[in-house]
């Protein structure tokens, strides 16, 4: 069984996803931020939840079997965020756990980190190695680290933009009004070192509520969408290095407990959904390791030009 989170710790006092059909990408992962937001809307009244889920399906089966054994309404959704065809195909299955209808809300959280890799810097020199081993060393650290990054970016991006595509479609063509939460990173604006990926890709996401309000037009009032920055989580990604300062330590004092991070995104999206609408909105930490204080701030992203 690696279902382990502690269900009564995501039980808040809200009406947040009170009778809502709520649907997560990336939350079938044990520990993880996608599976504390699906454990929070199924723990405070949920109509349905959708567990959607790649590669960590033992995960993802594990979380689902639990919870329908509480008696709560949830089901599995395994697809590729960035395939268009698996994607299209998964919308019928989808439809048919929502009772015919598309989500009320969409919280897009599907994503991967990287290894860590300083971009663009020169690679040591290894002593005693011969020119020729270097070009091979170089041309593979090139080839593996890009790799890497590109995996990111299509995943966060790509796949943001298609589910983005997919359900909005759905909204305005059935006149069902859709609030489309994406879960950005506080590197968008404030990147770290060793993940260009991750930070670029965290970076481009807060530009699809802007990009979606122009492209719906007359029917922009159906959809809401909100950009969240979170900060350090601890998650799978993220455990190895929740004992290093270094990491995390200029942001805030220790990292998150997925519950608390996921109190604090409830208590978010309990504000009017006109008020969050085209919003991005940074989880603030302050206070020491033992006395935490969240706060959420609202984030202008201003684009100043000057004539030269």
């Amino acid at each position: 069984m690696t279902f382990t989170a502690d269900f009564e710790k995501f039980k808040f006092e809200t009406d947040t996803f009170m009778g809502k059909r709520v649907l997560i990408t990336g939350s079938g992962k044990d520990g993880g931020i996608g599976q504390a937001l699906a454990l929070a809307a199924a723990a405070n009244g949920a109509r349905a939840v959708g567990i959607h889920f790649h590669s960590s399906y033992r995960d993802g089966f594990d979380m689902v079997s639990a919870m329908q054994k509480k008696g709560l309404n949830v089901f599995a959704m395994q697809a590729d965020v960035t395939n268009t065809r698996d994607l299209w195909a998964s919308r019928s299955f989808v439809k048919e756990q929502l009772e015919g209808q598309g989500p009320d809300i969409l919280i897009c959280n599907s994503g991967l980190t990287e290894g860590g890799y300083r971009f663009g810097k020169a690679l040591p020199i290894i002593d005693e190695e011969s020119r020729r081993e270097r070009r091979a060393r170089v041309r593979r650290d090139f080839i593996e680290r890009l790799e890497e990054s590109k995996l990111v970016m299509e995943t966060k991006i790509d796949g943001f933009m298609y589910m983005t595509h997919l359900w909005a479609g759905e909204a305005v063509y059935h006149k069902q009004p859709l609030h489309l939460i994406y879960i950005s990173s506080m590197q968008a604006i404030e990147p770290g070192r060793a993940v260009p990926g991750y930070a670029l890709a965290n970076w481009a996401v807060l530009k699809l509520p802007e990009i979606l309000k122009v492209n719906l037009g007359k029917d922009s009032n159906m959809v809401a969408s909100s950009c969240l920055m979170l900060p350090f989580i601890r998650t799978g990604m993220t455990e190895e290095y929740a004992g290093n300062e270094k990491v995390y330590g200029r942001w805030q004092a220790r990292m998150l407990e997925p519950y608390e991070a996921a109190q604090s995104i409830t208590d978010l999206l309990g504000r009017q959904r006109d008020d969050l609408d085209l919003g991005n909105f940074k989880l603030e930490v302050d206070g020491s390791a033992d006395d935490l204080h969240l706060s959420w701030s609202k984030i202008d992203l201003v684009v100043s030009e000057t004539k030269i």
